[in-house]
Formats: C-alpha cells, sequence, structure tokens
C-alpha cells in the first residue's frame, strides 16, 4: 500500500522535504523557501507533520 495515498503532495515531495529536515536540520520556514522556489506552495506546519508522520 501507498503510504502517501490520498495526500495533496505528490510522495516525492514530501520524501524531499523530510529527508532535508532529517539531514540537514533546516527549519520548517527555511523549507517551505525552498519549496516555493521550486513552484510548491506548501505551508511550514504542513511540513512539520510530515517529519512527524514519515519522518
Amino acid at each position: 500500500m501507498n503510504p502517501f495515498h490520498g495526500r495533496h503532495f505528490q510522495g516525492e515531495i514530501i520524501l524531499w522535504a523530510v529527508r532535508w529536515y532529517c539531514k540537514y536540520g533546516i527549519s520548517y520556514r527555511e523549507l517551505q523557501e525552498m519549496l516555493a522556489e521550486r513552484g510548491v506552495n506548501v505551508d511550514h506546519t504542513t511540513i512539520y507533520r510530515w517529519v512527524q508522520r514519515y519522518g
């Protein structure tokens, strides 16, 4: 079963954000800005929830 089934964002985006947070300790707001630069508009609290669930 796909762990990202039913999520608004693709699994690749979620994994990218979680990986960078865990590996480099980038803040949620910095990740929000980095994703926005790549055309992905996501709130920092959503990234927090991703890290709690998939990190």
